[in-house]
């Protein structure tokens, strides 16, 4: 993972329908996702609107031998959370979507934070508090900004509202593989790490904790959780470096300006 991938003018057009098709996924699941529906219930809607309706694929299903094709993580749950029909989605719970679709050879990655009917208050401001320092990372990209800044915005923003950012997991470039170089970090220094360039594509995820920024693996070898107990929050774009600035390949309709 050690050669950054510029993306030709051919490729970056069929990221963006591998990110147009994502974002329609997330708009199916605005209506599917309510208290009662089992994670592997999304999961199965997920595969089948993937595969019939959009004619595409989910990149994550088989890719490290994950068997499932999304990573639902609920509460304290940071990622990587796996489906599980014993996994019913609660009032109270707040739950992470995390999504890849693959389409003519490019892969898009994106996560979306589910807030249920009877979520506390805190709640929803840690899901507030990481969509806006998802975006704050988002806003510094351009050609000769550099990935500390990305990290940098990130972190300043999570940490003025009193949260942590974990740091085990990080962005990544994204293209023809889901994991390219480099590794996008979400704390940084200004200034600091590699130049960012046109024609660049990777993903930008903070995890944001209530609490302490460690975590632990459980036995099953991928639900990541925090250390503490403490709810966690997730939301993640890919995106374009363009000439001028930045283009989020998978923007969801509701995120549009009118």
């Amino acid at each position: 993972m050690s050669k950054v991938m510029i993306k030709t003018a051919e490729e970056i057009a069929l990221m963006r329908e591998s990110g147009r098709l994502l974002a329609q996924v997330f708009v199916m699941l605005d209506d599917f996702v309510k208290p009662g529906v089992s994670t592997l219930d999304i999961d199965a809607r997920v595969e089948e609107f993937i595969t019939q309706e959009l004619k595409a694929r989910p990149a994550s299903k088989g890719q490290y031998d994950f068997p499932f094709c999304l990573n639902t993580s609920p509460n304290e749950v940071v990622c990587h959370g796996m489906p599980s029909e014993r996994d019913i989605v609660r009032p109270q719970d707040i739950i992470n979507l995390d999504i890849t679709l693959e389409k003519d050879g490019f892969i898009a990655d994106s996560s979306k934070m589910y807030v249920m009917p009877e979520a506390s208050a805190a709640a929803r401001r840690l899901v507030q508090t990481a969509y806006r320092a998802m975006w704050a990372g988002i806003r510094t990209v351009r050609p000769g900004a550099t990935l500390g800044d990305v990290g940098h915005a990130v972190q300043s923003m999570a940490e003025s509202k009193g949260y942590s950012v974990v740091r085990e997991y990080c962005g990544h470039g994204i293209g023809r593989d889901m994991h390219e170089a480099p590794d996008v970090l979400h704390y940084g220094r200004p200034g600091a790490g590699m130049v960012l360039q046109e024609g660049m594509t990777f993903t930008i995820e903070p995890m944001i904790n209530q609490g302490t920024a460690r975590t632990r693996t459980r036995k099953d070898g991928w639900t990541v959780v925090t250390l503490d107990r403490k709810l966690s929050a997730q939301t993640e774009h890919t995106v374009l470096v363009t000439e001028t600035g930045y283009e989020v390949l998978t923007l969801r309709p509701e995120e549009r300006q009118s």
